[in-house]
């Protein structure tokens, strides 16, 4: 069967191995596995939100919300924001492809950096559209302006704090790099892991209202995936000018968020106390990682997330290392398919931490 051409291009994204899968394939005890691959809250999410879902489960007899009023006024009172500058999404990812499909178009060119989320890429060569890269491992933003002269892109992604590998970006450097752009090219701020970055050092936080308010060709993009403790909700936002998110309605499919989800993340958001407590043990567990890397004389790149990327010395191979603790139950992600000899390890409970500390020990 003849499909897209564009396919033939393009890697599957791969997430996380599940649970159930080492399970499978190993017959290790459910209970005895460790997961610290996939950035998610060790903690889950709020006692309330729990309780909320649970009141509104017999109620699925009917499509949901679609005016999604709810989530969106509790966000854009958040954010300072007006309902109408909101798009929610099935994971900020959903909103990515409505923002490729908007804009791009065979022989556009898209510019993001040489190591990044994965989808920017999948999504934007799925519509037939160029790839530009920088050399640089971190954002640079004279990197990334001299080849926005040079290619002149529709879309511009700047992940920050940036995916796979922890660091952030200065704020002050990235506007800087904004107000340089023309204001037909769609400038990307992909905060996934803003929460994170906001608590450890305010210089590294972008607000959206400052981006809104400032630049008609920025979309900020957020998520209940990571510090919410709702990635199996599978919700996402992103933040523009009205004129933006018009046009990215144009592309949403309709209920494209669940009753349960649409009520899990409207409630998240009413126990900022819950959240910052987790983010608060992230960075104390964090600073367990670091001494651990010291001591065996490993690199940590500096993180404003939920996890740490280990970049491991030559005469280590993170695919043999990551392999190794699968087979004894502790999940984390290898990151020799974006050209690093790394793992990514999300940060956990302290018992999880332990257990990796325990088994990673003789690896390295």
């Amino acid at each position: 069967m003849k499909f897209n051409d564009a396919l033939e291009n393009i890697k599957t994204y791969e997430a996380g191995k599940p649970i159930e899968l080492v399970v499978r394939e190993y017959g290790i005890d459910k209970d005895s596995i460790v997961k610290l691959a996939s950035n998610e809250n060790p903690f889950g999410c709020s006692p309330k939100v729990k309780e909320a879902v649970r009141a509104i489960v017999d109620n699925m007899a009917l499509y949901p919300d679609d005016s999604m009023v709810k989530l969106k006024t509790a966000l854009a009172e958040k954010y300072a924001i007006q309902s109408n500058e909101l798009i929610i999404g099935a994971g900020s990812d959903q909103v990515i492809e409505f923002a490729i499909h908007a804009k791009v178009h065979s022989g556009s060119k898209v510019l993001m950096n040489s190591v990044t989320f994965a989808m920017y890429e999948i999504y934007a060569k799925q519509v037939g559209a160029q790839i530009i890269r920088t050399a640089s491992r971190e954002h640079n933003m004279e990197e990334f302006y001299a080849l926005y002269q040079e290619h002149k892109p529709s879309i511009v992604f700047l992940c920050t704090p940036n995916n796979p590998t922890g660091d952030g970006l200065l704020a002050s450097e990235m506007i800087d790099f904004i107000a340089k752009v023309d204001s037909d090219t769609l400038v990307i701020v992909d905060g996934a892991y803003m929460e994170y970055a906001r608590f450890k050092n305010p210089s590294y936080a972008v607000e959206p209202k400052d981006l809104v308010s400032k630049f008609s060709n920025v979309l900020f993009l957020g998520t209940f995936s990571k510090a919410y403790g709702l990635g199996g909700m599978r919700v996402g936002y992103g933040i523009a000018q009205a004129s933006i998110i018009e046009a990215l309605y144009k592309v949403r499919p309709p209920f494209n968020i669940t009753t349960l989800s649409l009520e899990a993340a409207s409630v998240a958001l009413d126990d900022e106390g819950f959240v910052q407590t987790c983010i608060a043990d992230n960075f104390s567990q964090m600073a367990r990682y670091e001494e651990f890397a010291h001591a065996k004389g490993i690199t940590v790149i500096e993180s404003y997330t939920n996890f740490v990327t280990l970049s491991l010395p030559e005469e280590k191979n993170s695919t043999k290392i990551a392999q190794d603790l699968l087979k004894k139950g502790m999940i984390v992600r290898d990151l020799s398919s974006y050209g690093l000899n790394a793992i990514r390890v999300t940060i956990g409970t302290s018992i999880q931490n332990d257990r990796f500390f325990e088994l990673t020990d003789p690896l390295l």
